[in-house]
C-alpha cells in the first residue's frame, strides 16, 4: 500500500511542516494565537531561513502548557518516548519525515543501530520502541536494537501490541559498533543517558544521533530555556509581540542538597526574585490569577523531582518528605542542581469530566508530526501531569477547513494547534543551537 504524503495528508494550502489537528479547547482563540494566524507568511519564511542556517535534532518532544494569555514550552525531550501514544493515523507523517531528514543528512544511512533504554520491563517504554522501530523500518530502514546490558543480561524477544523486539548486546571493532552480523551506518539513540556516557559509544566513526553530548549526563534544562530565550526574542521581534506570551521566565541553583539543605539560600533568593519578575509582568497585563513557579531539576526526565511552588516561603519549609522527593531523579541519581520556572496554567480540559490536560507535539527533523494530550484527573492547572495517574489521549486530524481562519470558529482547534506547532519548532530551534554548544 502507498503511504500517503506530508503535504497529501494537509488541507489544501496548508503549510506541511505543521499538520491540521484537533485540540481539546474549542473556546475562541487567544491572543497568542491570533497573532501567530496573523503573521503565517512570516512566520514560515522567518523558519525557513533558520533551518537553513541551523540542524534540527533528529527527534523531540515538547511539553506546552496554554494559559490563553500565555503559550509557552515547559519542557523540551530530545530523547522521545511516547511512539505509542501518537494517533496512528500520524505514521504516514513520521515515515516521511524519517525519509527527509536522513536523506539531506550525510553520509547516506541503509542500516540503523537503534539503542534504547535498559528499563525493559516497562511495558509502555517497550510498546514506544516497537512503534518507532517500525517507523524506521517502513522508512526503509534496515534497522536492529542494540542493548547496553551485558551479554549475560541481554533480554529475550518481547512481544508488544506493536511488534515484537529482538535485543542483540552491542559489539565494538574499532571505531565501530554493531551486533552480531549487522555493520549500521547509523547510530540512533532513544536512551537520555541519565546514567552517563557508555564507553562503547564514544569516538565512533558512524553517526550518532542525538549527540552523546545532549543526553542527561551533561545536558541541563536551563541552558536550553537560555537559548529558548534568545530564540524567543528574536522570533518576537520578527513578528512584532512581547517575547514574554511564549517564553518562560526562570533562573537556577547549583550545589543544592535537599537532604542536608545546602544551597537552599540560594533557591530562596531566586525563587523569590522569579516571583517579583512574573508578577509584574502579570500586573502588565492585568492578570488576576495568582503566579507560580515550578521547581525540578535542572537535568532529567520521567517527571522525577519536580514540585509547584505557589510562594516563596514554601521552598523555606520543605518538609522531609518533600526533601526526600526532590533528592533524586531517574536512577536514584541524586539532584544537586534545579531550575526554577515560571509556572504557566493549562486551561485546557478533557472529555466531560473536564480532566486537566496539557499538548504534548512530536517533531522529527523540522517536520511536526503530531501529538497527543497528556490528562490527569487528580492534577490541577498549576500542576506537573508528567506523574503517576496520567493518561494519553492521541490527538487526530482536522477537517473543519482548510486554511488557518481568523474568525475563530469552527476552526478554533485546528488554528490552535498550528500556534501550538510554531512554539513547539521555537524549542527545537533552541535544542539546535544545544547541539554545537554541547559539543564543544
Amino acid at each position: 500500500m502507498a503511504v500517503a504524503t506530508q503535504q497529501e495528508m494537509m488541507h489544501p494550502g496548508e503549510h506541511p511542516d505543521v499538520p491540521c489537528l484537533t485540540t481539546a479547547t474549542t473556546a475562541p482563540l487567544h491572543r497568542v494565537e491570533t497573532h501567530l494566524l496573523d503573521h503565517v507568511t512570516e512566520i514560515e519564511a522567518w523558519f525557513r531561513a533558520r533551518w537553513r542556517a541551523e540542524t534540527p535534532p533528529f527527534y523531540a518532544s515538547v511539553d506546552l502548557r496554554n494559559a490563553g494569555f500565555k503559550l509557552a514550552p515547559v519542557d523540551t525531550n530530545l530523547f522521545p518516548a511516547g511512539f505509542n501514544n501518537l494517533n496512528p493515523a500520524f505514521h504516514a507523517l513520521c515515515i516521511q519525515a524519517i525519509q527527509s531528514v536522513l536523506a539531506e543528512a550525510p553520509p547516506p544511512a541503509r542500516r540503523i543501530l537503534l539503542v534504547p533504554e535498559s528499563h525493559t520491563r516497562n511495558t509502555f517504554y517497550l510498546e514506544s520502541l516497537a512503534v518507532l522501530l517500525g517507523l524506521l523500518e517502513r522508512a526503509g530502514f534496515e534497522t536492529r536494537i542494540g542493548s547496553l546490558l551485558p551479554p549475560a543480561e541481554c533480554p529475550a524477544p518481547v512481544d508488544t501490541p506493536a511488534g515484537r523486539l529482538v535485543f542483540q548486546p552491542l559489539t565494538r571493532q574499532g571505531a565501530r559498533i554493531g551486533v552480531a552480523g549487522f555493520d549500521p551506518c547509523l547510530v540512533l539513540l532513544n536512551n537520555d543517558l541519565s546514567g552517563g556516557r557508555p564507553e562503547i559509544l564514544e569516538g565512533l566513526e558512524q553517526p550518532v544521533l542525538p549527540p552523546l553530548a545532549l543526553g542527561w549526563s551533561q545536558r541541563l534544562k536551563s541552558r536550553h530555556f537560555e537559548l529558548y530565550h534568545q530564540v524567543a526574542v528574536e522570533f518576537a521581534t520578527e513578528i512584532g509581540f512581547d517575547p514574554w506570551l511564549i517564553d518562560p521566565y526562570f533562573r537556577n541553583c547549583g550545589e543544592v542538597n535537599f537532604v542536608d539543605g545546602q544551597g537552599m539560600d540560594c533557591v530562596v533568593r531566586r525563587v523569590t526574585a522569579l516571583f517579583a519578575e512574573i508578577q509584574r509582568k502579570y500586573d502588565e497585563y492585568g492578570i488576576v490569577a495568582p503566579p507560580f513557579c515550578i521547581l525540578k531539576a535542572d537535568a532529567g526526565t520521567y517527571g522525577m523531582g519536580v514540585m509547584t511552588v505557589t510562594h516563596p516561603d514554601e521552598v523555606r519549609t520543605l518538609n522531609r518528605k518533600q526533601r526526600t522527593r526532590m533528592a533524586k531523579t531517574k536512577e536514584g541519581l541524586p539532584i544537586h542542581q534545579v531550575i526554577l520556572q515560571e509556572g504557566v496554567y493549562t486551561h485546557e480540559y478533557w472529555g466531560e469530566a473536564q480532566d486537566v490536560a496539557e499538548p504534548v507535539v512530536y517533531m522529527i527533523g523540522r517536520f511536526v508530526v503530531g501529538g497527543f494530550y497528556r490528562v490527569h484527573k487528580e492534577r490541577g492547572a498549576t500542576e506537573n501531569l508528567n506523574a503517576p495517574g496520567m493518561r494519553f489521549e492521541p490527538l487526530a486530524f482536522s477537517d473543519c477547513c482548510n486554511l488557518p481562519d481568523r474568525t475563530m470558529d469552527p476552526c478554533a482547534g485546528r488554528n490552535r494547534f498550528y500556534a501550538y506547532g510554531v512554539i513547539a519548532r521555537l524549542a527545537l530551534l533552541a535544542a539546535a543551537r544545544e547541539t554545537p554548544a554541547a559539543a564543544s
